[in-house]
């Protein structure tokens, strides 16, 4: 009868930079089929002189080389670009193991500080970088703080940038700023959490629509499908790589991060499953590799 479906929640637009389609498209014998690439393009809103220049750049600055040309060329990843994509598999791995209740929190803050002499300051600048990209929190000039364990990766940035002589680096369980020492209260000072909740948000709002249209749809094309997954590949690595991973029992509940995360597993099954040839597609080993413990927990 007329009126009795509710009304279908509009999927919201995902800007997928042309880049990331390039980069999705990788296969795992490190090639891009280009018709496969203008085939999928228009789904994600991309004209094909966006794709052609895409290409050229990333030709020239020696990302891919090219064999052929047009839709018929093959394009092969070189090893710098093979290295740079995709989330890292180990942090998102343990936010799952974190939304799993796998990975609780033992109370003890990690601290670096640092004072990397003016002489340095390209690698001081890097530095500080860095200890964001980690999930540190800046507490003041040359002192960051982390709730993880992340001495190793500190480490391995120092030594890189070879400033490791100039880091100090400590714990405690005994942490304040003034008068406040609850861990959750501190954490919500030195972390953006609003801003991080809101990017998880929007990816909520982008897999929702996508896993409805996918499980009730069975038949959709398999271009489809693929656009999609690159859709939640480009929305859940905005939404992942600002985030600190702050231990359960220092944010919010319930933390919309985890809800995210579980949509996204379950869509990542969905499309695995009826997309041909996607164990021929780096994309999809990757993303299985993160998220088949989130499916298997949600």
């Amino acid at each position: 009868m007329p009126g009795t479906d509710s009304p279908r929640t509009p999927e919201p637009a995902v800007q997928v930079p042309t880049r990331t389609l390039v980069e999705a498209l990788i296969r795992t014998d490190h090639t891009v089929d280009t018709g496969e690439l203008y085939a999928i393009a228009p789904l994600l809103g991309m004209t094909d002189q966006q794709v052609r220049l895409c290409v050229k750049r990333l030709v020239t600055e020696g990302r891919f080389t090219q064999e052929g040309r047009g839709r018929k060329a093959v394009l092969r990843a070189t090893g710098a670009t093979e290295q740079a994509l995709g989330p890292d598999v180990e942090f998102v791995a343990h936010a799952f193991r974190q939304d799993a209740g796998l990975a609780p929190w033992d109370g003890i803050w990690h601290l670096v500080a640092f004072a990397v002499p003016e002489t340095a300051r390209t690698a001081r600048d890097a530095l500080r970088a860095a200890l964001t990209r980690l999930g540190g929190a800046a507490v003041q000039g040359g002192l960051y703080l982390s709730a993880n364990a992340w001495e190793p990766y500190v480490e391995d940035q120092a030594r890189r940038l070879d400033v490791l002589d100039h880091l100090t680096l400590l714990t405690t369980d005994n942490l304040r700023q003034g008068n406040e020492h609850d861990p959750a209260a501190l954490a919500r000072t030195l972390w953006p959490q609003d801003e991080i909740a809101d990017r998880y948000q929007r990816l909520v709002s982008v897999a929702r629509p996508r896993l409805r249209r996918l499980q009730e749809d069975a038949g959709l094309p398999g271009p489809q499908r693929l656009a999609i997954a690159i859709e939640l590949a480009a929305e859940f690595t905005r939404a992942m790589e600002p985030d600190p991973l702050l231990p359960p029992e220092l944010l919010p509940q319930p933390w919309p991060g985890t809800q995210a995360r579980q949509l996204v597993a379950q869509c990542w099954s969905l499309l695995e499953e009826h997309v041909e040839g996607s164990e021929r597609v780096s994309l999809f080993q990757l993303y299985r590799d993160v998220v088949r413990p989130g499916a298997a927990d949600s």
